[in-house]
Parts: structure tokens; sequence; C-alpha cells
């Protein structure tokens, strides 16, 4: 009868265990598997930024980028670059001749384009401190930048 009762606890114990166990190497297998990993930002307002090496308005939207990341970084702005590129050397004769001074992700498989289904080149997701998208910007325009800052700001300000 003794035997009985221990195997009735134990085993449960044993399989819940390793159930937790499992969900914990799954967690942290998924952390590691997402080069953005957002998730760790929330609370921050983050642009994503979507580029290639083909693409002309992209050359254009680094230098502003830059200037975001530098001017507002203190006030918890992150931008990352999601490089499309299927040669990641391509990517880095980009970066040679139009320096990121923000975090790159490279995204070779398309993974990351495929969940964010990118509608052109370059795209921008601006992510609200509440970890919701709050705007989307295809292509790059001098014209507009005034208007994304001031996007920017008034995100910035809500997690004052």
């Amino acid at each position: 009868m003794r035997k009985n009762r221990i195997t009735t606890v134990a085993i449960p114990r044993m399989v819940l265990a390793l159930i937790l166990g499992c969900l914990a190497l799954t967690a942290a297998a998924a952390d590691a598997t997402d080069p953005l990993d957002l998730a760790s930002l929330r609370g921050k307002v983050i642009l994503v930024d979507f580029w290639a090496s083909w693409c002309e308005p992209c050359r254009h939207s680094f230098p502003w980028l830059n200037e975001m990341q530098a001017k507002y970084a203190a006030r918890g702005l992150v931008v990352i670059g999601v490089n499309v590129d299927r040669e990641r050397a391509d990517a880095e004769r980009f970066l040679n001749e139009v320096p990121a001074q923000f975090r790159i992700v490279y995204d070779p498989a398309g993974a990351l384009a495929t969940r964010y289904d990118l509608p052109g080149m370059p795209v921008s997701y601006v992510i609200g401190p509440n970890g919701e998208v709050a705007g989307r910007h295809v292509g790059f325009r001098n014209a507009l930048r005034a208007e994304r800052e001031a996007e920017l700001q008034k995100l910035l300000e809500a997690t004052r």
C-alpha cells in the first residue's frame, strides 16, 4: 500500500516538473530565436525599420534614423534596422557606405519580413511603450521628417 501511495504522488510530481522544465526551455529557445525580442523593450518607443542594400530610399533614411537614435535614446527610443538582403556581404557594403548608429538585425531567410507582411521598402513600424504598433510608414520622404519626429515625440511623452 505504501508503494502505491509513493507512485501516485511521485509520478505526477515528476511529470509536472518535466512539463515545467520543457516549457521553460521552450520559452528560452523562443526568446533566443527572436532576433527582435521586442518584449524585452516594453515601455520604450521602438522604431523597427526594414531595409535592403538595393533600396535607394533606405540610403536617405539612415541619416534620419541615426539622428533620431542619438537625439531620443536617453528618453527611451530604440531604433532597430532589419536587413532583408539574402547575402550579408551586400548589407555590409551598404553599411560601409551608409553607417548605422543603431542596432542591426539580419533577416536573410525573410522570417521577420514575412511576420510583418512588408508592403514596400523601406518600411518602418513605430511601436509604442504599450507594445502596440502606433504607426507604419512605407518609403521615406525627407519632406515628412518633421511629421515623423513629432509622432515619436508624442509617444515618448507617454513614457515619462
